[in-house]
């Protein structure tokens, strides 16, 4: 299903365990009932250097240091925001949950992401936290999150496009929009 209706791309339909140069890695691709996506190089790292409050009404860019790596060290306590390689795009009769990993949970590294709402699309912005006391690395370009599909007997009356969502179509990493 996922090729034939381009679903998610680009699409593993196996679950992959090393990087291109035959090193181990967090797994990505097809798993038994669902999909590993994988963390893109590009990441917004929370700062609180010109904040002194997080509003979700009023956020600012400012908020963030942007970094484009292989490895992002996210500060203890704190959170970075990122997105995933694979673009989706959801069918009307399909939900989606997407969690995080359990080799960066036991690290304390939380993965949230919202469902991915029947006929959204574009790439995952993912917001991953650091719940240590220490600095914790991501790794770009391997598995983060699983994505868990539940396909319903019928379509929504009203999907995410329908509605036309806010967060629709996004490309890059998206902050808050009200």
């Amino acid at each position: 299903m996922a090729e034939e209706h381009g679903l998610i791309e680009p699409f593993s339909d196996q679950q992959v365990r090393v990087d291109g140069n035959g090193v181990k890695a967090v797994s990505y691709g097809l798993s038994s009932y669902g999909y590993d996506l994988r963390v893109s190089d590009e990441f917004k790292v929370f700062t609180n250097i010109h904040n002194t409050i997080v509003d979700p009404k009023n956020f600012a860019d400012n908020a963030f240091v942007y970094l484009k790596t292989n490895e992002c060290i996210i500060p203890p306590n704190s959170f970075a925001l990122a997105r995933s390689v694979e673009y989706f795009r959801i069918p009307r009769d399909i939900l989606t949950i997407c969690i995080g990993k359990s080799t960066y949970a036991r690290c304390g590294i939380i993965v949230n992401v919202t469902p991915f709402e029947p006929e959204w699309e574009g790439y995952v912005t993912l917001e991953i936290s650091n719940t240590t006391p220490l600095p914790a690395k991501i790794y770009a370009n391997e598995g983060l999150a699983q994505v868990i599909f539940f396909q319903a007997e019928e379509a929504c009356e009203i999907s995410y496009a329908d509605r036309q969502g806010k967060y629709m179509n996004q490309v890059g990493i998206v902050t808050p929009r009200i």
